[in-house]
């Protein structure tokens, strides 16, 4: 089964289940909108709340992908509202597809859970993706994040129709946040969308925090032990409701996250101040304080996305050399790529003097045309031609194990990421290792990571490995986490 966008099936199999009535937040764009979630999840859930969260793809399982209060759904939970869904859709033979199925469960288990808001990530596009059939009376603020390139094949091959396609979750009269963009023309096709005649929505552009520098030294040595990662970002925000200034620290690495920062409080404020008082939140107001949004903002998580981890031992029997530290981060697309190639500059820079950083990545990709190996690979890799002795970088190329019930997802194969690794950046023989056909898919990624503990012991000096590409090898990784944990 296949992608297959559009409403109508989703629309009729809802109709024939309990009627979601929960207050929602929904929140589409290409980069960002997961973190976005997540913040304004831990910012509502500080101050009093009851919250629920739904985000997509999952990572380890599907139950991370449906959140309460912060904690993925009980298997139990989770197989109960499956099942009537599945129950109604063979019944009705609708045919729905794995996410819509998997979205009208989530649905049914904020329903039946009485939360008081629910925070919802669009899985692809907005006006034709599963998470629209929310009913217009339920949306609170509907919020665009960064917008670029990706998932052409479905949503138009111009920044411009994907940010009408992304825009086109703005619901009639309703507040419509526009989050900090990197192309001028995403804020002309949302307006048009969002104050045209259909819809005539209220257009927010959003506020900026700014970053508050503390006098603080840090260098970034991955041999250290115990490993101490680069310490949150601080930040200075003036936000309504708080008329003072809130000190925090943002632990989500990167700078593009202080522009998700930036759209989460402004969402927030836009709650407040455009929440109508026969909603149930008319007491919004009374529970945000400036405590609850330094909580919220400081106990924010998002897995696999620029976090460290350090593995609890070697993977190779008997090897007497310390642990690595892995950076995991999904970067799947150009943009979110130069994220974390800009990212890792930070952590050269931030080098004790004199010191080397050696880099294996580990990689897997998506096959998602018109989406290029290169294309994906280019922003991380290029940068790496000109900082000269700084750094020394090894590639595995591997791939991924197929996410269930998402038939349509494949990999690159690791020849072909590696022939492009190879027509980036300069490599010699022994610093490249593709993934051979008859590898088996639980034992690649731990042969990858044995090879990269061979480098590493034949080059000491700070070493780090960065595991990227695609969210789907991030997973494999939190998998062969847990079991070097056990």
């Amino acid at each position: 089964m296949s992608i297959h966008l559009g409403l109508e099936r989703v629309r009729h199999l809802a109709a024939h289940l309990e009627r979601f009535k929960r207050r929602t937040v929904h929140v589409a764009g290409t980069n960002g909108k997961g973190s976005v979630t997540s913040i304004i999840a831990s910012i509502l859930h500080t101050s009093g709340f009851s919250v629920g969260r739904f985000n997509s793809p999952h990572l380890v399982s599907v139950h991370d992908a449906i959140l309460v209060d912060g904690k993925p759904v009980s298997p139990s939970v989770y197989d109960h509202a499956h099942s009537l869904v599945i129950a109604a859709d063979q019944h009705l033979n609708t045919a729905a597809t794995p996410f819509e199925l998997l979205t009208l469960t989530a649905l049914q288990i904020f329903e039946a859970a009485k939360l008081d808001i629910v925070v919802i990530e669009v899985g692809m596009g907005g006006r034709d993706d599963a998470t629209n059939v929310i009913p217009d009376d339920c949306i609170l603020v509907s919020v665009l994040a960064a917008v670029d390139l990706d998932h052409q094949k479905f949503l138009g091959d111009t920044i411009e129709s994907i940010a009408e396609h992304k825009a086109g979750i703005a619901r009639s009269g309703k507040p419509f946040v526009l989050g900090p963009q990197r192309y001028p023309i995403v804020e002309v096709a949302a307006r048009r969308v969002v104050e045209g005649p259909e819809i005539r929505g209220h257009f927010i552009i959003s506020t900026h925090v700014r970053p508050w520098h503390l006098s603080e030294e840090y260098h970034f040595s991955p041999s250290e032990r115990p490993f101490a990662p680069p310490p949150g970002q601080s930040i200075e925000i003036y936000s309504i409701p708080v008329t003072s200034p809130i000190h925090a620290r943002l632990p989500l690495h990167g700078t593009h996250q202080l522009d998700n920062l930036s759209l989460s409080l402004t969402v927030i404020s836009t709650l407040v101040t455009h929440t109508p008082a026969q909603a149930t939140l008319h007491h919004f107001s009374h529970r945000i304080t400036a405590e609850t949004v330094r909580a919220g903002i400081e106990g924010v998580s998002w897995p696999g996305r620029l976090t460290f981890h350090t593995l609890p031992r070697p993977v190779t029997v008997g090897s007497t050399l310390d642990p690595p530290v892995v950076l995991a981060d999904g970067a799947h697309n150009a943009a979110s790529a130069e994220f974390l190639a800009s990212y890792i500059s930070g952590l050269v820079a931030q080098l004790k003097p004199g010191s080397k950083l050696n880099i294996t990545y580990i990689v897997a990709l998506s096959h998602s045309p018109p989406k290029t190996p290169f294309d994906t690979l280019s922003p991380i890799f290029l940068p790496h031609g000109s900082q000269g002795s700084t750094t020394r970088v090894r590639v595995a190329a591997l791939r991924f194990t197929p996410p269930e019930g998402m038939p349509w997802v494949t990999y690159v194969p690791p020849l072909e990421i590696q022939e492009t690794v190879r027509q980036i950046i300069h490599l010699e023989d022994e610093d490249v290792w593709a993934a051979p056909d008859d590898l088996l898919w639980d034992s690649q990624l731990l042969r990858a990571f044995e090879w990269a503990e061979a480098g590493q012991a034949a080059h000491s000096e700070e070493n780090l490995v960065v595991v990227t590409g695609s969210l789907y090898l991030v997973a494999d990784f939190y998998r062969l986490l847990k079991l070097l944990e056990e």
